[in-house]
């Protein structure tokens, strides 16, 4: 197989978890919201060609654990996501042009030992924080 076999057929795994908040941390992510919101996300990170592999989140923010094709940088990734968004939740609900996302975001990025349990946590953020047994880590850049 010549080079350029090889380049045509690349092979990756990354995994990241992402973590962005509404503007204010406002608790704007209500049933109607999240509704539109979680399965919009999913639909634009494979359409970047990225893998969505857990989207869920509170009031004021969510958590999505994604694999980014390495020719994607991160921030235009995410970018695309949160702006698409927003425009996507500001059109399709009552919320309007309430609905914004803080600037920035939060970025870890996760060994293949680590995506079971890191989907997990994600999976169940609303039980993690009614209970309060959030990790501080995880949470860390939201504060």
């Amino acid at each position: 197989m010549s080079p350029l076999d090889i380049a045509a057929v690349a092979f990756w795994r990354t995994y990241y978890h992402l973590i962005w908040t509404t503007k204010e941390r406002e608790p704007l992510i209500q049933p109607e919201v999240e509704a539109l919101l979680y399965p919009y996300i999913l639909g634009k990170v494979q359409h970047q060609g990225g893998i969505a592999h857990a989207a869920n989140g509170v009031e004021d923010h969510v958590h999505l654990i994604v694999s980014i094709p390495p020719k994607l940088a991160i921030a235009d990734f995410i970018q695309h996501i949160k702006g698409s968004s927003s425009r996507h939740i500001r059109q399709n609900t009552s919320v309007g042009q309430a609905f914004q996302w803080q600037r920035g975001y939060g970025v870890l990025s996760l060994g293949s030992k680590q995506l079971d349990i890191a989907i997990a946590y994600v999976e169940n953020q609303k039980l993690h924080h009614a209970e309060k047994s959030t990790i501080p880590a995880l949470e860390h850049e939201l504060n």
